[in-house]
């Protein structure tokens, strides 16, 4: 059992310089594993990702979305970023495995697609879909929530959330020597980021697969 993160970047034209988001996702994704096989960026902006313990899945869309909030414009002087990205976790097998990972094939694949296509149409930047149909629809019940606060990350708590995604049990005065700022400063940081109910949901993903998983 597997996952598969399939993506792509919204509006990445708003950026004349493609690559403020491009090599940071690269090497987001070289530190989790080699290319082709296990990860591929194609089309300019479209992605696909294997993870191969899928418990980890949403924590690793969580860091995605965390990073591509972040870049910010150098031409736009607003503290929101200007692309933002599409994601569908799809939880399965993996029937037959290629030297590229766009060439391989399983139900993993086949649900990351499905649910990939219907994105727009459900007016959602984040979903998941696997064999298990109430685990679904709690967890698409979940991210649909938390959505309304992600759509609203500034490029500055998009950078607090990928710290601390990136870095479990960093302490707040450890942030705060990061980025430079007081502990209050990343206190309130984390709190308009509504990063507590962000891993509690990561938590709540990971203890339910678990216990769906063979």
């Amino acid at each position: 059992m597997i996952a598969i993160l399939k993506g792509d970047i919204a509006a990445s034209r708003k950026l004349a310089n493609q690559d403020l988001w491009l090599q940071p996702l690269k090497q987001l994704f070289a530190s989790w594993g080699s290319t082709p096989e296990t990860w591929e960026l194609v089309w300019g902006d479209f992605f696909q990702v294997e993870i191969s313990k899928p418990e980890e899945a949403l924590q690793k869309a969580f860091e995605i979305k965390a990073l591509i909030k972040k870049i910010k414009s150098p031409e736009s002087q607003k503290m929101m970023g200007v692309i933002d990205v599409r994601l569908a976790i799809g939880i399965g097998e993996k029937s037959y495995s290629a030297n590229r990972i766009s060439e391989s094939n399983g139900s993993a694949f086949i649900y990351s697609g499905e649910k990939f296509d219907t994105l727009k149409k459900e007016n959602t930047t984040i979903a998941v879909k696997s064999n298990w149909e109430t685990f679904d629809e709690e967890i698409n019940l979940y991210l649909k929530l938390a959505e309304t606060f992600m759509e609203r990350w500034t490029v500055s708590s998009a950078e607090l959330v990928e710290i601390v995604l990136q870095n479990p049990g960093i302490t707040q005065e450890e942030i705060g020597k990061r980025l430079g700022i007081k502990q209050s400063g990343v206190s309130g940081r984390w709190t308009r980021a509504h990063g507590d109910e962000l891993l509690k949901i990561e938590r709540v993903f990971r203890r339910k697969l678990k216990e769906l998983l063979p």
